[in-house]
């Protein structure tokens, strides 16, 4: 490695708005276990899908539909 860098010549990072943040979300078996299943034959990562299919959503502003039991 250099003593010293010259970063004057430097550029922005155009794609930075486009990072990822790291959050932790608890789920359950099922849901992991129908994801992975999914990526397995998209030949994805289970993360890389679990956030194309929320970011879809999102896009689509799609409303949950929540139902309870009575």
């Amino acid at each position: 490695m250099k003593k010293h860098y010259h970063f004057s010549k430097s550029k922005p990072n155009l794609y930075i708005h486009k990072a990822n943040r790291q959050v932790t979300i608890r789920l359950d078996e099922v849901t992991i276990e129908y994801f992975k299943s999914l990526a397995t034959s998209a030949s994805i990562s289970c993360q890389n899908l679990i956030n194309r299919h929320l970011r879809d959503c999102a896009a689509e502003r799609k409303k949950l539909k929540m139902e309870w039991a009575a």
